[in-house]
């Protein structure tokens, strides 16, 4: 019986022998496999910090600017809304604005319509009394 021949693996190589496999010694697969994690964790970071930097950061900002304009918006400032009508508050409600676009013409809109705060005029002692 000192005829025996080493058994072949299902991938080729002879498995009798000492050694480890194919990657150059025992152990080495798993070296490989972190120092590919290591490579690759730096363009991660750097992707994920140019995605808060160029997205994240800007749009929490927009969005807190946005906050402070609805916030400030108060009876007889004109306002433009997302839909581009211009108009005059008239009415501050809880969700919503109610908003003069002409003579007698009141809309209502909710408070996260509005675009933007063109001006604040004064208000007349009628308009004050309504």
């Amino acid at each position: 019986m000192a005829d025996q021949t080493p058994a072949a693996s299902p991938c080729g190589s002879p498995s009798g022998g000492g050694g480890g496999g194919g990657n150059g010694g025992g152990g080495g697969g798993a070296q490989n496999g972190a120092q590919g994690f290591g490579n690759m964790l730096f363009p991660i970071t750097i992707f994920i910090l140019i995605f808060y930097f160029m997205i994240m950061r800007p749009q929490n900002k927009r969005k807190k600017q946005q906050e402070e304009l609805i916030g400030g918006v108060s009876r007889g400032d004109q306002v433009v809304t997302i839909s581009g009508v211009f108009g005059t508050v008239r009415e501050v409600r809880d969700d919503s604005f109610m908003i003069e676009i002409a003579d007698g013409v009141k809309i209502r809109v909710l408070k996260s319509a509005v675009q933007t705060k063109r001006t604040s005029t004064p208000l007349t002692t009628e308009e004050k009394k309504n």
